[in-house]
């Protein structure tokens, strides 16, 4: 299937709008970014830290993952984007990198050149609804941080498959009890701060909580249950109108 640059954007544009009400003059303003499309494998770099780029890069399809990097090549994964996710629109007002993007899967991006962002975010309402998209990665950003410094293996990972459940149904990529992410288990320790041994023992204690991961997809027998393990409260993502569970 051809993808086109407006057809990447449509899925940008509602990812905006699920936290910024935008105007029909706006959401055509957007569609009419110019951009261009990249086919990747996985495990492709899109931007190493240090990095200067001139574009912002827009997932499509497949998953892409922000990481930081040791000295010695080690790396952190640090947050997942899905298709609609701006990954680095923070990149338009400090185009030099400070971490790393990669694509985790397969993967379609769209990438934008930073003048036409730039040219966009004049219009106040834009800018807005832009900057609080950034918000939100900060937020989720923090929830992360906290996650790997505070709670143990179990629940960690458990909240990940929450927060990954209610993003894809979001999206329409699945339920939030039945969704396909496609990580390997070493690009899920990455994310998780395990080992591949700890990894497997806590996969192996969620499946007797009715919680399997198999070939890249994520079943959830019970979420509520699932939720309170991981003590998953949905407010760092900062969507309107979505209860606390």
């Amino acid at each position: 299937m051809v993808v086109t640059p407006q057809k990447a954007l449509s899925l940008f544009v509602e990812r905006v709008s699920l936290r910024s009400a935008l105007s029909p003059e706006e959401r055509e303003a957007v569609m009419a970014l110019p951009g261009r499309v990249a086919h990747v494998g996985p495990c492709h770099d899109i931007i190493l830290p240090g990095q200067r780029t001139d574009h912002s890069c827009m997932i499509v399809s497949g998953l892409g993952g922000r990481f930081d990097m040791m000295a010695d090549g080690r790396r952190q994964i640090v947050a997942f984007y899905i298709p609609g996710d701006m990954c680095d629109l923070n990149s338009v007002p400090a185009p030099t990198s400070g971490w790393g993007l990669e694509a985790l899967s397969r993967a379609t991006l769209l990438f934008i050149p930073h003048a036409a962002l730039r040219r966009l975010v004049l219009d106040p309402s834009l800018a807005m609804a832009f900057w609080r998209d950034t918000v939100t990665d900060g937020s989720v950003l923090a929830k992360w941080a906290a996650n790997l410094g505070r709670k143990q293996a179990i629940p960690r990972l458990a909240h990940l498959f929450c927060e990954m459940g209610m993003r894809m149904e979001q999206v329409g990529l699945g339920t939030r009890n039945d969704y396909t992410l496609p990580l390997t288990q070493s690009q899920m320790a990455d994310a998780v701060g395990l080992t591949a041994v700890h990894l497997n023992r806590t996969l192996k204690s969620l499946r007797e909580e009715g919680v399997t991961f198999n070939r890249g997809h994520v079943r959830i027998a019970s979420w509520s249950s699932l939720a309170a393990l991981a003590e998953f409260d949905p407010a760092y993502l900062l969507l309107p109108g979505r209860p606390a569970r």
